[in-house]
């Protein structure tokens, strides 16, 4: 009975035969997409080209030979100890900035009225602050003759300058580091502080557990994740800092995106850019894998 009148319909719609199966099936378009099209285009004029670009030339030599002696040089030299001190710049600002920044969430969340806003308002400016301005802030501030080297010396008679201590130095960037990595910190990690609830303290209370209990079995499995996804998000964000390193060190400290910038100019080593995109897929490849840990760890604790 069914199969007659779906025959009968197909009868009908093909004027008195049946339709056959090649227009029986049509292909039905999203035209919803229509409109991320020029987001996809932008994007990838924008991001997935000129990486394509850097790669094709990380691939060939000023003659336009093909060659992946760009590749073996990142594993020895001056280029292998550059990953190295990216790697240490973005790791120890990486922990020192989550640790301070986690704590300042700690006391963000605890905090009502105008000072929290202030303080998230605060957080999102000295994010986004950087680069030059940022440099020659800490240089007037940290410097030899700046303000806060002269008070701390004339006050608490504190030579800052008195050990191994330079703000163009290793140690001077990581300083400056920290300044947009802690508000870095307070921006994702607040809203996972946020998420605690006020039921789990009292249950935990009313099952006579300890704070220390409530810290060890609640707060630190339930932040953990969230806490180890900012981490991955600090680290890429200063492996791939370099506006605020260029400006402070001219380039003499060992960091990839300095020797990048030296390579790509040709200011300083001549002929050697296509190094310089070799160096740039390398930094690429270390970004792609962070992300896709930070991902992860997103997706896991969601499930969780």
């Amino acid at each position: 009975m069914l199969e007659t009148s779906v025959q009968d319909a197909l009868t009908r719609s093909a004027g008195g035969g049946v339709l056959p199966v090649s227009k029986k099936l049509k292909f039905s378009f999203d035209r919803s997409f229509i409109g991320i099209i020029p987001f996809l285009l932008l994007v990838g004029y924008f991001f997935f080209y000129p990486i394509a670009v850097v790669f094709s030339d990380s691939l060939h030599d000023n003659k336009h030979h093909l060659t992946f002696s760009a590749y073996k040089a990142l594993f020895g030299g001056d280029y292998r100890n550059a990953f190295i001190g990216s790697f240490e710049l973005a790791a120890y600002s990486m922990a020192i900035s989550a640790l301070i920044g986690a704590l300042i969430c700690w006391a963000v969340v605890k905090t009502q009225g105008h000072s929290r806003k202030l303080i998230s308002a605060a957080a999102g400016v000295l994010t986004s602050t950087g680069g030059i301005p940022l440099a020659f802030s800490f240089i007037a501030a940290f410097g030899q003759e700046g303000l806060v080297t002269k008070i701390l010396l004339k006050v608490f008679h504190w030579d800052i300058y008195g050990g191994a201590f330079d703000i163009y130095n290793f140690w001077g960037i990581l300083l400056v580091y920290c300044f947009f990595q802690v508000p870095l910190m307070v921006i994702v990690f607040t809203p996972a502080v946020e998420n605690l609830k006020v039921e789990w303290q009292e249950a935990n209370e009313t099952l006579g557990g300890s704070r220390s209990h409530y810290l060890r079995h609640v707060v630190l499995p339930v932040l953990f994740p969230a806490f180890l996804s900012s981490c991955l998000l600090l680290f890429a964000s200063g492996f791939s800092a370099y506006a605020t390193a260029a400006a402070m060190s001219n380039g003499t400290i060992p960091l990839v995106p300095l020797l990048i910038g030296n390579l790509v100019n040709g200011e300083v080593i001549a002929d050697q850019a296509n190094q310089g995109d070799a160096l740039a897929m390398g930094m690429i490849l270390i970004s792609v894998l962070v992300f896709g840990l930070y991902a992860l760890v997103l997706r896991l604790a969601k499930k969780k």
